[in-house]
């Protein structure tokens, strides 16, 4: 696909995004193939969403509700795969927010990487107004607990600090090209981009892969309490730890990562993703994203595009 212009392509509302889309290997990675296939990215891009449930999605058993509510707010499943990432997929997924993230976050996603396999949900929907990954991010809901509302997929799931969110989407149709081609090698993104195309609900595909994946990994407590307990239970006999504060606590686990302390990863996720700083004090992301209400102005804006 050669280097476009935000005059030109309906792939994201950013003009900073799409020049630096054009030069990222997975964004063409997969815009090459799909022009290969005889398939048009930017309508396909349009009309595909793609949700990914992180491995404390499938800790908290969440892969049915999730097709729950994807049913009720007018999505269908078109493909699902399983996911098996490492810390090469996190950093090259999240690489134009995660200049500004913590390294104890960047530690905490490693971590969480290690609990299970994921899983990925291709969508599509019959909405006009919005590409279908603008819709199902805005339903979605945000990062931040506190913003969440009743309704929002995040809202539904639960899960109550900023880390684990259960789920991630791709914000914008320039987002599906990119990170179709991170999370799948060529040949099976093409299955994907074909099952795609046909259209076909594939959400027992997806429910059945929820399912064996719930076989690798034990569902666990989400409770701070909880975790804490098993912490201080693991801690060295010569350690003295009594910790009351989230400070306490923040110092605790980076003193268990320095001293190489065995401690079980989920409590340490559990209870650090809630006392450890998620980003860094000043800076900020080398891409921001684009909300629903820029592509509705948009739209206004150019009522014939």
């Amino acid at each position: 696909m050669p280097p476009a212009t935000f005059e030109t392509t309906p792939l994201t509302t950013m003009p900073e995004k799409l020049a630096a889309y054009c030069r990222d290997t997975y964004f063409l990675e997969t815009s090459e193939q799909l022009e290969s296939l005889g398939v048009c990215s930017e309508s396909f891009a349009r009309r595909t969403g793609l949700l990914f449930l992180k491995p404390d999605a499938i800790v908290a058993r969440a892969v049915a509700p999730t097709l729950t509510w994807l049913s009720e707010n007018g999505f269908r499943v078109v493909s699902a795969r399983r996911i098996d990432a490492d810390r090469h997929f996190v950093r090259a997924l999240w690489y134009y927010q995660w200049n500004i993230a913590s390294p104890q976050r960047r530690q905490l996603a490693d971590l969480l990487l290690a609990v299970s396999g994921s899983l990925l949900l291709v969508v599509t929907d019959a909405a006009e107004r919005l590409p279908t990954t603008v819709r199902l991010t805005d339903r979605k809901g945000p990062t931040a607990p506190r913003k969440r509302q009743p309704g929002e997929l995040r809202h539904v799931l639960g899960g109550d600090t900023y880390l684990l969110n259960m789920v991630h989407t791709a914000d914008d149709p320039a987002d599906v090209l990119r990170e179709l081609g991170i999370y799948l090698p060529t040949r099976e993104r093409r299955a994907v981009i074909e099952e795609a195309s046909a259209g076909a609900d594939r959400s027992l595909d997806a429910a059945a892969i929820g399912e064996a994946l719930y076989t690798q990994v034990e569902a666990r407590s989400f409770d701070r309490a909880v975790a804490e307990r098993s912490i201080l239970a693991s801690v060295p006999r010569e350690v003295r730890a009594d910790p009351t504060t989230d400070r306490d606590w923040a110092e605790l686990i980076q003193a268990a990562w320095q001293h190489d302390w065995p401690l079980d990863p989920w409590d340490v996720l559990v209870v650090g993703a809630a006392v450890l700083p998620m980003r860094t004090p000043e800076g900020t992301q080398t891409l921001e994203a684009a909300p629903a209400a820029a592509w509705l102005a948009r739209d206004v804006e150019d009522p014939d595009e």
